[in-house]
């Protein structure tokens, strides 16, 4: 690779990876509208559903959103009446936010996801388990970086 290869935007691990992303919430679209959520508030579901009855600020650093983000978000899917967000008894500076059984309900519909991306990918389940590894290698290395995890 030649000097002026190093600075082609199409040999830019950034821009890949950016690009990847916004393609991939595209794909994801079409099979979140049939559980009503964006793709935003599908990841924001994931993690509740992971760990249900956690703090606005711990659910922002595993989504690694800042809260004039998530604060709206967390208000559209409470309208939806799919969770609720009220001050923690113990600490009042904090909110907690907690599944509603909708919100729970709706974990059964959201096992289909992975599964019709698959298809669209034409990819296998252990095909994307190896791409997944190696973006989270990826991220492994940068949040040694930056201080971060």
């Amino acid at each position: 690779m030649n000097i002026d290869d190093t600075i082609k935007l199409d040999n830019q691990i950034c821009f890949s990876i950016y690009a990847c992303s916004r393609e991939i919430t595209k794909l994801y679209r079409p099979i979140l509208d049939e559980l009503g959520l964006t793709y935003t508030q599908y990841v924001t579901m994931l993690a509740l559903w992971e760990q249900d009855h956690i703090s606005v600020s711990a659910l922002g650093h595993r989504l690694y959103l800042d809260s004039g983000t998530l604060t709206p978000l967390l208000k559209k899917l409470e309208a939806a009446g799919l969770l609720t967000r009220t001050r923690d008894r113990e600490d009042e500076r904090s909110v907690l936010v907690t599944l509603t059984e909708q919100g729970q309900a709706l974990k059964n519909k959201a096992y289909e996801v992975p599964p019709q991306l698959y298809c669209q990918l034409d990819s296998s389940p252990e095909e994307a388990h190896s791409l997944l590894q190696q973006m989270n290698d990826l991220l492994g290395k940068i949040q040694q970086i930056t201080g971060k995890s």
